[in-house]
C-alpha cells in the first residue's frame, strides 16, 4: 500500500509493524534536514504502541505495535508532521584527528590506485571537505558522512572484513564514516581515529548527531590509549537471590523484550529470537513478560540455584532436567536451594528460554537488559554468560504458579514463513518474487543472532544490481546482496544496511524463524497486512492459553 502525501513524499508499508516515509530519490542537505525534522515532529505525538522513529538520508522509518495502534493513525500523524517541521538550529562542528595509511588505513593504497591518484592526494581530498552527518546507523554512534570528493569515491568491498578495528575511518561509494567499535564491515579503510563516538552511560550518548558537521585533520600519530579491563562478572553483592552458571552451553545470553527507542543512534533492538517463548516462560512464573530470561542456543547450560526460586522452561526442547528429574516445557516449578538445572540434549527447536521468578536483575542499559554482543551492550558487560558467573534475581512480582500447557512445540528440520512483499518494488521484478516464493532455502552455517544467510541453487537477481543508500533494517527483513542469496535479519541485526529488501517476515512468524538452526529449510508464503494482524491476534490467544 502506498499513500502519496505531497510532492515527492510517499508512505510505504514495510512488513506489518513498520512503515516508511520517503522524500523522493534525491539526497541532499535540504532533504535530510526535512527527514530529521519530520522525525522530531512525529515523536511529539502521544501515540500508544509507537516504538521508534528513525530518520535516515531521505526517509523516516516508523516502528509500531500493530496490536496497540492503528496504522491509519500513524500515517495521519506522519502527514501532519510533514507540515510541522521546525527549522534546525546551528550545526555543531567536530574536528577529528586521523592517522592515514599503513596498518591504520590498510585500504588507502587501493583507493588511490583505483582512482588513479597518489595516497597523498586521497588524504588531501578527504581532509579538504566539511562533511554533514546525515544519519547514525549500523552500529551505535556510527556517523554516515557525506559526501566525499567524487575523485576518491569507491564501492564497498565485495566480501566484507570479519574484523574492522574501532576508530577505523572508511569510504563506501560517496560516503565516509567512522567505526565506533570493532565489528565486521565492508567499507574501504583509509585511516584511524581515537575519538569516542558512543557512550551508553551519558546522554546524549553519541558524539555526533544528525545534522552536525565533521572535518578530518591529518596527524602523524594519536595519543596512547589507557587500557581498561572490563569487569568479568556482574556485581551481586546487594542481591540475596542469585543463580550460578556451572556450564554456559554454546551461546547463552540474558535477554528481555529489547532496547526500543534508540535506533536513531544506531543502537540495535536485540531481545529474544523467539519472543513468544520468552513471554510464556515469564508469565508462567509470575513475571511481567518483559523480565529478563536466559536464552540458550542449540546446547543448554548448567545452572545451580543459590536460593529457592520458581522457574519455567519454554521454546525448544533440550531435555530439561532439574535435580535429576525431567522438567517438561511450559511447566512452572519451585526449585529448592542448591538444585541444578541441566539439559540432556537437543530434541526440537533451536532456542530455549529459562525464566526465574523475579527475572534476571542485571544492569539496565538504555532502558533494557537485553544482551547485544556486537555493540557490547546489556546482559553481563555486553557479553554472553560464562562458567562461574553469578546472576542476580529481582524481587518476586507474584508467587502464583500457573498451570502451563505444552502447546508451542517446534518441529526440527524447517518451516514455512509468511511474508509481506514490499509496496515499493524498484529493485525486483515478478521473476525475482516468483523465485523467492517458490524456492526451498537452507539456513547456512554463516548464521547467527544478527541474521540467517539462506543458501539456494537458484539465486535471485535484482532488476538493477547496484549499491543503494544505506537504509533501515529490522528483524524479519529479507535483504538481497549481490550474491542473490537472501539474508533474513534477526534480533541482533544492525539498524541500517545497504542491501535492498525483497520482503519481510510477519511479526507472528518471527518466533518460528527464531527456532531455526543451520541446516534447516525455509519456504516463504506471501500474505496481506490484514492476514498478518489476524495471525498476531491468534498468536496472542495461544500465548494466553498456554499461561
Amino acid at each position: 500500500m502506498t499513500l502519496i502525501t505531497d510532492g515527492e513524499a510517499s508512505i510505504h508499508d514495510v512488513g506489518d509493524s513498520a512503515i516508511i516515509l520517503t522524500l523522493g530519490d534525491q539526497v541532499d542537505q535540504e532533504v535530510n534536514e526535512r527527514a530529521i525534522g519530520i522525525a522530531a515532529a512525529l515523536r511529539c505525538f502521544d501515540i500508544e504502541g509507537l516504538r521508534d522513529v528513525v530518520p535516515t538520508f531521505n526517509i523516516v522509518a516508523v516502528f509500531f505495535d500493530p496490536l496497540h495502534t492503528s496504522i491509519a493513525l500513524i500515517k495521519e500523524a506522519l502527514v501532519k508532521s510533514l507540515g510541522n517541521v521546525a527549522s534546525p538550529g546551528p550545526p555543531q562542528l567536530h574536528e577529528i584527528d586521523v592517522v592515514y595509511g599503513g596498518m591504520d588505513g590498510p585500504d588507502l593504497a587501493r583507493v588511490a590506485n583505483l582512482n588513479g591518484l597518489s595516497e597523498h592526494d586521497v588524504v588531501v581530498r578527504h581532509t579538504a571537505r566539511i562533511y554533514r552527518v546525515f544519519m547514525l546507523g549500523f552500529m551505535p554512534g556510527f556517523p554516515y558522512l557525506g559526501f566525499v570528493d567524487s575523485s576518491i569515491a569507491i564501492p564497498r568491498k565485495v566480501s566484507p572484513n570479519i574484523r574492522v578495528p574501532a576508530g577505523s575511518v572508511g569510504i563506501a561509494s560517496n560516503q565516509t564514516g567512522i567505526y565506533p567499535t570493532e565489528s565486521p564491515g565492508g567499507w574501504q579503510i583509509i585511516g584511524r581515529t581515537d575519538v569516542q563516538l558512543f557512550n551508553p552511560k551519558t546522554p546524549p550518548h553519541t558524539t555526533c548527531a544528525p545534522g552536525d558537521l565533521v572535518q578530518f585533520r591529518h596527524v602523524s600519530s594519536l595519543p596512547p590509549k589507557d587500557l581498561v579491563s572490563s569487569q568479568r562478572s556482574v556485581s551481586v553483592s546487594t542481591h540475596k537471590r542469585t543463580i550460578t552458571i556451572l556450564n554456559s552451553g554454546l551461546w547463552t545470553s540474558v535477554q528481555d523484550l529489547g532496547r526500543w527507542g534508540y535506533q536513531q543512534l544506531g543502537v540495535s533492538v536485540a531481545g529474544p529470537m523467539d519472543i513468544s517463548s520468552h513471554r510464556i516462560a515469564n508469565l508462567l512464573v509470575g513475571n511481567s513478560e518483559d523480565a529478563a530470561t536466559l536464552e540458550m542456543i542449540l546446547v543448554g547450560a548448567e545452572i545451580r540455584l543459590d536460593t529457592q526460586v520458581t522457574l519455567a522452561v519454554s521454546g525448544a526442547d533440550f531435555g530439561a532436567i532439574l535435580n535429576e528429574q525431567p522438567l517438561p516445557l511450559n511447566t512452572p516449578v519451585i526449585g529448592r536451594e542448591g538444585a541444578v538445572l541441566k539439559f540432556s540434549g537437543r530434541g526440537s527447536g533451536a532456542r530455549l528460554y529459562v525464566a526465574f521468578g523475579g527475572g534476571i536483575d542485571t544492569d539496565i542499559v538504555l532502558g533494557s537488559r537485553a544482551t547485544h554482543v556486537p555493540s557490547g551492550l546489556g546482559g553481563i558487560n555486553g557479553r554472553i554468560v560464562l562458567p562461574g558467573d553469578r546472576l542476580p534475581l529481582g524481587e518476586l512480582e507474584s508467587s502464583e504458579l500457573k498451570k502451563g500447557k505444552d502447546s508451542f512445540g517446534y518441529q526440527r528440520g524447517g518451516t514455512e514463513l509468511r511474508v509481506i512483499l514490499p509496496s515499493q518494488g524498484r529493485f525486483f521484478d515478478e521473476e525475482a518474487i516468483d523465485i523467492l516464493l517458490n524456492t526451498r532455502f537452507t539456513v547456512s552455517q554463516q548464521s547467527d543472532r544478527m541474521g540467517y544467510r539462506l543458501a539456494t541453487t537458484t539465486p535471485i537477481k535484482q532488476t538493477a544490481n547496484r549499491e543503494i543508500m544505506s537504509g533501515i533494517t529490522f528483524m524479519g527483513s529479507i535483504q538481497l546482496p549481490p550474491s542473490g542469496e537472501p539474508i533474513l535479519l534477526m534480533a541482533d541485526c544492525q539498524t541500517t544496511g545497504g542491501y535492498p529488501q525483497i520482503a519481510a517476515v510477519i511479526t507472528a512468524d518471527l518466533s518460528l524463524a527464531g527456532q531455526l538452526a543451520p541446516g534447516d529449510w525455509v519456504e516463504f508464503i506471501a500474505c496481506s497486512r490484514r492476514e498478518a494482524v489476524e495471525a498476531l491476534v491468534l498468536q496472542e490467544e495461544k500465548i494466553l492459553a498456554v499461561c
